[in-house]
C-alpha cells in the first residue's frame, strides 16, 4: 500500500500580529488548514502549509506561536526571505507598508499572496504585478467577498438566469466604529489617518471592483463622494487625534452591458438591515439581496404590487414578501477557501486568476473614486 504524497510548503506570514492577519489568515485560514491535514488536490495528494510568523512585536508573535501550537516566528523579515525553506511570501500589513515589502519578497524569488489594496497608488501596484511577472514567480491578491456563502449564492441565481436582464446593483456596507473615548474603537487607528495609509476609498473601493467586475460586468466609468463624518477619534493607548483620512464613501458606478451600480460605505453608520453588507440585485425577471451568509429572492411571478398611499398605515410587510434560498451547499470561511485555491495554484498550477493585476485594478478604482471626489465629476475607468 503506497503512502500519499505530502507537498510541505512554506510560508512567511508577515502581519499576523495585526486583526485581520491574526483572525482570518492564520487562525481561520492556514493554521485551519493545518488543523484538517492540509489541502487534498485532485490527485489524491496533500499540500501541508509551514508558516512562519514574521512581525515587529516579539511578545505578540510569541502569544500566537504558543497559541497555534508552537508556530516558529522572527522579527527579521530579510533573514526570512532568504530562508529557501520558504516559497510563498504573505503580506497582511498595514497598506503603507505592503508594496516594499512585497517587491523584496518577488526579488527574493518567493510566490507572492497579499492582502489588498496592494498598494497606495495604481502605479506602484501595476509594478508589483510586472516584478513579479519578470521573476516568473506565482502570485495572488486576496479578494475575499467572492467566497462569501450569501455572494455565492447571488453568483448561482444569475448562473441560472434568475435575474433576467441585470438593471442595477446596490451595496450598503458598514456600520459604526466608536470613536474610542467612552467606548473601545473596533478598528485599527491607522485606518482614519491618510498619511498611514487609511481611508475608507482605498479600502473598501478595491473590493468592490472585484466584486462587480466578477459579478456583474466590468467598471466603466465611477462618481465617488468622501467624507470624513468624524473628525476626532482616540488611538489604541487612549491618545485623542485629528482624523485625515474619509471614513465614509457614496460611489456609482456604470458597469459593461449598462448596469447600474451604486454602494455605501460608512464607518458612521448604524446598521437597521439584514447585514452588515447588503448587496441588492434587480433584474428584469426577479430580484435578490444577499447578505454575508444569506441570501432573500423575489422572482417577477412573486412579486406584490404596492400603492403609493402615504395617508395610510402600509399594508405590507415588505421583508415577509421575499423568500430565503435554501443552504444547497456547505461553504466554508471566505479567506480560507482562497488560501486553498492559491495553494493549489502554487503546488499543482491550477488556475489562479485573482493576481496581482486583479489587485492593480483594484487600486486603480480607488484612486479614479478618489479622482473623482476632487473633481466632483464622473471619471472613465480603462
Amino acid at each position: 500500500m503506497s503512502s500519499r504524497v505530502a507537498h510541505q510548503i512554506g510560508i512567511v506570514m508577515n502581519g499576523v500580529t495585526g486583526r485581520m492577519g491574526l483572525n482570518q489568515h492564520l487562525r481561520r485560514s492556514v493554521h485551519a488548514i493545518m488543523q484538517q491535514g492540509g489541502v487534498q488536490t485532485a490527485d489524491g495528494e496533500v499540500i501541508m502549509p509551514q508558516p512562519l510568523l514574521v512581525g515587529r512585536n516579539e511578545a505578540k508573535l510569541e502569544a500566537i506561536s504558543k497559541e497555534c501550537g508552537g508556530i516558529p516566528w522572527t522579527t527579521d523579515l530579510a533573514g526570512a526571505l532568504k530562508d529557501q525553506a520558504y516559497s510563498i511570501y504573505f503580506d497582511a500589513q498595514t497598506t503603507d507598508r505592503r508594496a516594499s515589502c512585497v517587491l523584496e519578497a518577488i526579488k527574493a524569488g518567493k510566490h507572492v499572496y497579499c492582502e489588498k489594496p496592494t498598494a497606495a497608488t495604481y502605479d506602484v501596484a501595476l509594478s508589483l504585478y510586472t516584478a513579479a511577472q519578470a521573476a516568473g514567480v506565482k502570485h495572488g491578491v486576496v479578494q475575499d467577498k467572492l467566497w462569501l456563502p450569501g455572494l455565492l449564492k447571488l453568483k448561482t441565481l444569475r448562473d441560472q438566469g434568475f435575474f433576467g436582464e441585470i438593471l442595477s446593483v446596490r451595496g450598503e456596507f458598514g456600520y459604526w466604529v466608536f470613536e474610542g473615548d467612552t467606548v473601545p474603537g473596533q478598528r485599527p487607528s491607522w485606518n482614519y489617518r491618510k498619511e498611514a495609509g487609511g481611508g475608507i476609498i482605498i479600502d473598501m473601493l478595491c473590493h468592490w471592483r472585484y466584486v462587480l467586475d466578477n459579478l456583474f460586468g466590468r467598471v466603466r466609468a465611477v462618481s465617488c463622494l468622501g467624507a470624513t463624518h468624524v473628525g476626532r477619534r482616540w488611538d489604541e493607548a487612549g491618545k485623542a487625534y485629528e482624523c485625515t483620512a474619509d471614513d465614509s464613501a457614496y460611489a456609482t458606478f456604470q458597469l459593461e452591458g449598462g448596469v447600474i451600480a451604486h454602494f455605501n460605505s460608512s464607518w458612521c453608520v448604524r446598521v437597521r438591515r439584514d447585514d452588515l453588507l447588503t448587496i441588492q440585485v434587480d433584474g428584469a425577471k426577479g430580484s435578490a439581496v444577499a447578505g454575508l451568509r444569506h441570501c432573500w429572492m423575489q422572482p417577477y411571478g412573486g412579486t406584490p404590487r404596492p400603492t403609493w398611499n402615504p395617508d395610510v398605515e402600509n399594508p405590507f410587510n415588505f421583508f415577509d414578501q421575499w423568500q430565503k434560498m435554501p443552504e444547497q451547499l456547505p461553504m466554508e470561511n471566505a479567506f480560507k477557501r482562497q488560501w486553498e485555491l492559491f495553494l493549489l495554484h502554487v503546488v499543482k498550477g491550477e488556475p489562479f486568476p485573482w493576481d496581482l493585476m486583479e489587485g492593480a485594478k483594484g487600486v486603480q478604482l480607488a484612486e479614479k473614486g478618489l479622482e473623482s471626489w476632487r473633481k466632483r465629476a464622473w471619471v472613465e475607468v480603462e
